[in-house]
This record gives C-alpha cells, sequence and structure tokens, in this order.
C-alpha cells in the first residue's frame, strides 16, 4: 500500500462529512482510523476532519500520544489541526491539496501553512504535500 491509497481512503471518507475534507490516521501500513468534517451536524467549529480522527482514535487508544503514527487529509490541516497534530506527537502529516490551493478555488482558510505552526512548535513533524491533489481539489468542483 503506497501515499495515494490511503489519500483515496481520506478522499472516500471526506464525500460523507458536511465540507468535504477528510483524515485518516496509519500505523505500520495499516489504517487504524477515518473521519470526515462534522462541523454543522455537530454544531461545533472545531469538529474539522483531522480533529475528528485524533478524537476517535485517542479515545479509542485512552492515550493522548499519537507518536508513530501518520495522518492522511485531503486539506492541508489548518493552523487548529496542525496544533492538534503537534500535540498528539503525530509523526507525520500527508496532504492533498494546500492551504493556498484551497484559497484559489474560494475555500475559507486561516492563511497560515501546517509547516509554520510545526515549525514554531516543539516538535519535528514530516510534512508531504501534494498527494493527488486534484482529486482532492475535485471534491470541491
Amino acid at each position: 500500500m503506497n501515499q495515494e491509497y490511503f489519500m483515496r481512503l481520506a478522499l472516500e471518507a471526506a464525500k460523507k462529512g458536511d465540507a468535504l475534507y477528510g483524515a485518516v490516521i496509519v500505523k505500520d501500513n495499516e489504517v487504524v482510523a477515518a473521519a470526515y468534517n462534522t462541523v454543522n451536524r455537530d454544531s461545533d467549529p472545531s469538529a474539522h476532519a483531522e480533529v475528528n480522527v485524533i478524537r476517535n482514535l485517542t479515545t479509542q487508544l485512552k492515550n493522548p500520544s499519537l507518536e508513530g503514527y501518520s495522518i492522511y487529509t485531503t486539506g492541508e490541516p489548518c493552523p487548529m489541526c496542525a496544533t492538534a497534530c503537534v500535540w498528539t506527537g503525530i509523526s507525520e502529516i500527508i496532504y492533498g491539496a494546500s492551504i493556498q490551493d484551497l484559497i484559489s478555488i474560494n475555500q475559507a482558510q486561516v492563511n497560515i501553512s501546517c509547516e509554520e505552526v510545526i515549525a514554531k512548535s516543539f516538535r519535528k513533524i514530516k510534512v508531504t504535500k501534494g498527494i493527488l491533489k486534484n482529486e482532492c481539489l475535485q471534491l470541491f468542483a
């Protein structure tokens, strides 16, 4: 299984959400959690796909640490979601469409990259960009 495979699963999750963002968390080449945006249905502005998948997995594990895990997201994590990744200790963030890509198609975004958030934090998190970028942007077509 490769990065495209896991991103396709995030794309499928995104289609179930209020806003078309999806996320999966992977460890040892296996998906351990998937989620999507539920801001409207939960009346919760923090219910982004990344926060939801992190909440689901850390609750299931009964452990706030996700060191050794990777998160795949259809859109670059916003500053809130990137910070959630920092606090959990996620090892890698892999995303499709960047914040700049999303802004260019009129998606509301806070214009601070996840790399900027990570750089100002106490963690080193690997970031891989642009996996199935066009497919991720097609969610909003």
